[in-house]
């Protein structure tokens, strides 16, 4: 399944905001996600399932706009973090069945 040619999240002080339709697409149902990092980019991986764990991707708005809280990840493999609004390209990779976080910038 091919991502939208400008699909795209935006990264603030640690927390990465996922637009509705996205999280529509790729995470229907889906609550909560695991953060892998692989050759400085990060994977988004959908858990299924009440007892997988993982961090939560919290409703940010009544839209149906999602956000997650990365920041102890982000710090953990030295990506930067601060207050700048960061629009990030992502893709869905069908072999990791994951949705792939591209160009983040490193401290």
């Amino acid at each position: 399944m091919p991502a939208p040619a400008a699909a795209s999240v935006h990264l603030k002080r640690g927390t990465i905001h996922f637009p509705r339709e996205l999280c529509d697409e790729y995470f229907p149902g889906i609550s909560a996600v695991a953060l892998l990092e692989r050759d400085g980019d990060v994977l988004i991986v959908p858990l299924a399932g009440n007892s997988a764990g993982g961090l939560l991707l919290k409703l940010r708005n009544a839209r149906g706009d999602r956000v997650l809280h990365a920041q102890e990840f982000l710090r953990g493999h030295g990506f930067r973090e601060d207050f700048e609004d960061r629009p990030c390209v992502v893709r869905w990779d069908d072999a990791m069945h994951a949705l792939v976080l591209t160009g983040l910038p490193f401290l």
